[in-house]
């Protein structure tokens, strides 16, 4: 059995003296999706946080958080909510993705081939002209694919994705999931740190659900669905069956795929 890509070990978060996130202990999978869900405030952004090595000023951290060895030049990256505050806006693209390329030892104009290709693998249409762009020139969707194709040139293996697809329309968010999908296809691990059940679990295939700051309920997806445990958990649920959209787990062949 190959090491987690994630394990996490009584993380608890803290400000001031007042607790965030109690100590939570989980793992994340060589190759597996992962959906960290909960509303607003339940502690998931600072864990995703914690997880990428970005926690706000004033947060302390005890407990531990390792990766598996071989995980890439990048333990974790992260996209955020809003990928505008992840890129500068003065600098293209292009020369972005190229930055950790560079690092890495390609020449410059390896590192703009290498660009280039990366963006299509993120879901990119044309990327030879999106290389030369600003975010200020670009949509949502586009910037939250190019936060991916940022991350594949980091060689990071685990992508922590916090509410990625909450600010998109419902097309943009569909391709981005897409664009989500195909990195664990690859063999790459995802955190997905949402408060969309059906999101999740079009995606992913295991749900740590959080409420105040714990994680009250963790089982396969499909296991969730069918028979959630805890009431916030089954309120989730209902809420998402409410709503009229699908809300089924990925199949086996679906996750290969």
């Amino acid at each position: 059995m190959p090491a987690p890509a994630l394990s996490v070990t009584d993380l608890a978060l803290s400000i001031g003296g007042r607790q965030l996130v109690h100590p939570l202990t989980f793992s994340v999978g060589a190759g597996e999706r992962v959906a960290l869900l909960g509303a607003s405030g339940s502690g998931k952004s600072l864990t995703a946080a914690a997880v990428a090595g970005s926690l706000p000023d004033g947060i302390s951290a005890s407990g531990s958080i390792t990766f598996a060895a071989g995980s890439g030049r990048g333990h974790a990256a992260l996209i955020r909510q809003d990928p505008a505050t992840a890129l500068n806006p003065l600098v293209p693209v292009g020369k972005q993705i190229a930055i950790p390329l560079r690092i890495a030892g390609l020449s410059r104009t390896e590192a703009v081939t290498e660009a280039g290709r990366l963006l299509a693998r993120a879901g990119i249409g044309e990327p030879a002209r999106i290389l030369s762009r600003y975010t200020g020139q670009l949509s949502g969707g586009q910037l939250q694919r190019i936060c991916i194709a940022l991350a594949l040139a980091c060689g990071s293996s685990l992508l922590v994705a916090d509410e990625p697809t909450t600010a998109l329309d419902a097309v943009t968010q569909l391709k981005v999931l897409a664009t989500l999908r195909a990195w664990g296809a690859e063999g790459r691990s995802l955190l997905f740190i949402t408060h969309d059940l059906t999101a999740a679990a079009s995606l992913c295939t295991r749900a740590l659900v959080m409420e105040a700051g714990q994680i009250v309920e963790q089982a396969p997806m499909a296991e969730v669905l069918r028979t959630p445990q805890h009431p916030y958990t089954r309120r989730l649920v209902q809420a998402a069956r409410a709503s009229g959209q699908p809300l089924a787990a990925p199949t086996a062949t679906a996750v290969a795929a």
